[in-house]
């Protein structure tokens, strides 16, 4: 497999809105901790997005996908929602928030191991170099924020996370040419949820005795970052490589800063400004595609 998909105009709006709404999880996740246990959180948020998937296909009428695909459905469901947000709420009651960024924004690279192994993806030097570039930008980003950086075991939980975000992105991309994006993403949401109920079967109840505001917090983490942000994640993902769109996560932390200066005045220094500016070159470079030669013709593949 080739990485040849040129990221239109769609794609770009579809990484976004889920670069955004991830933003803001961080924060949620934190306050949302001060009641509930991880496994608590993670079963909320993924049992609320599931919720929100599960009304989405009958309101529009779609389909399951087909009966071969749910053994592997259900295994990244397990590994890319479960694993993923139980190690990472698990890591963050323990390390610092910098340290999670800096740890986190190792998914691309690990995306591009992943498509390379698994689906043949072959990557350029110059995607390589430009992924290279960005993690050096959002490293300067998260070192200038003035949050403590310090590398503890606990972080180790956050390198399985970045594994198995990875596995997630690239494996549902291939079954999006013969399934519904929406039923897709439903499906492994559902296998997901359950696999988390043994890690939060207290939540009816934590949410008994804990204050409303975190409770919103968890309605918070279920509908925006969950629900809209993974749909608008697989939407993108259902137009171009796995590699190519997990390279803006390297845009997250930028976007997590600007929020705070928006939201809570904040103001970045230079050095925080200089990160964010190689990071979105970075990001460029590793998206630049050579110019074609001018094809005789061309078949597009039906939406």
């Amino acid at each position: 497999m080739d990485t040849s998909e040129r990221l239109d105009g769609r794609a770009l709006s579809y990484i976004g809105i889920a670069l955004v709404t991830w933003s803001s999880a961080y924060a949620a996740i934190a306050y949302a901790l001060a009641s509930f246990t991880p496994g608590e959180v993670a079963l909320a948020r993924l049992a609320i997005g599931s919720l929100c998937f599960g009304l989405l296909m009958l309101l529009k009428r779609i389909p399951l996908p087909a009966r071969r695909d749910w053994p592997q459905l259900a295994m990244l469901g397990v590994i890319g929602l479960t694993t993923y947000h139980l190690c990472l709420n698990y890591a963050e009651t323990r390390i610092a928030s910098g340290t999670a960024a800096i740890l986190i924004s190792l998914v691309p690279a690990a995306t591009a191991a992943v498509s390379a192994v698994w689906v043949g993806e072959r990557l350029s030097a110059r995607t390589l170099a430009g992924l290279g570039v960005a993690l050096v930008g959002v490293v300067m980003v998260v070192l200038a924020s003035g949050k403590q950086v310090k590398f503890e075991p606990m972080a180790a939980l956050v390198l399985l996370s970045v594994l198995a975000c990875s596995i997630y992105f690239v494996g549902q991309r291939p079954l999006f040419a013969r399934n519904s994006m929406v039923g897709v993403t439903a499906f492994t949401f559902f296998a997901g949820t359950l696999a988390t109920l043994p890690f939060g079967w207290q939540l009816p109840q934590a949410l008994q005795t804990a204050p409303w505001s975190h409770i919103a917090a968890l309605l918070w983490l279920g509908i925006s970052p969950t629900f809209i942000g993974y749909l608008a994640w697989n939407a993108a993902l259902r137009r171009a490589s796995a590699s190519q769109v997990s390279s803006f996560i390297y845009f997250s932390p930028p976007i997590a800063v600007l929020i705070g200066w928006l939201w809570l005045g904040e103001r970045p220094g230079m050095l925080t400004l200089v990160g964010g500016v190689i990071t979105v070159g970075g990001v460029v470079l590793a998206n630049a595609r050579r110019r074609a030669a001018p094809a005789l013709a061309a078949v597009s593949e039906p939406t």
